[in-house]
């Protein structure tokens, strides 16, 4: 599993813009995310972007372990919301058991499709056993670019759901809903609320 080089070069050339223009406010779905969560949990973060999302897990009482896979973005996050991010690439990850969810709003879009098998089995052996992930996607017939060049992998919503049951994961929730990326391409999105099994 590798990143993308032209993806990681775009968020760090447009970090100042991208969270500029991202910061104003948590992601749609994260207060549900987190009232499924016991208080004080602790979180991973994927793709923390502007840092928005881990802070609005902080004031609520979590443990929260923000990354992203571009210094200028982290430090971005940092400046907005002092959130103590850390630069970690997806195929970084290498915890076992050591969170009791793993958040990633609008990141793993970027992986690969031969990728994502291997990633979300990192990520369920991140979780301790019942432990929560949430994830969202812009659905597609295949893996591509965006207008901005970065890649996506564009699922349909059975190979993601296979893709996750696939790695072990249990699906308690799927929202599809209309939205549009940065490059203003208007698609429809997916969201997962997935479970480790005990």
């Amino acid at each position: 599993m590798t990143a993308d080089p032209a993806t990681l070069a775009f968020y760090r050339a447009n970090a100042p813009q991208y969270t500029r223009d991202f910061a104003q406010k948590p992601s749609r779905h994260l207060d549900a995310f987190l009232d499924r969560l016991k208080a004080g949990a602790k979180v991973l973060e994927l793709g923390c972007g502007a840092g928005c999302d881990a802070a609005r897990m902080m004031e609520r009482g979590f443990d929260v372990d923000a990354t992203d896979g571009t210094p200028e973005m982290v430090a971005k996050a940092n400046e907005h919301y002092d959130v103590g991010a850390r630069v970690m690439r997806f195929d970084e990850l290498m915890a076992d058991d050591d969170y009791d969810a793993v958040w990633a709003n609008a990141c793993l879009l970027h992986v690969a499709r031969s990728d994502l098998p291997t990633l979300l089995t990192a990520i369920r052996r991140a979780l301790r056993p019942c432990g929560w992930h949430f994830a969202s996607y812009k659905l597609g017939n295949g893996e591509g670019r965006d207008l901005l060049g970065r890649l996506h992998n564009f699922p349909d919503p059975q190979w993601l759901e296979d893709s996750y049951c696939n790695a072990g994961f249990a699906i308690e929730g799927v929202d599809i809903f209309p939205g549009q990326g940065a490059d203003g391409t208007p698609r429809d999105w997916m969201a997962l609320t997935t479970r480790r099994p005990s």
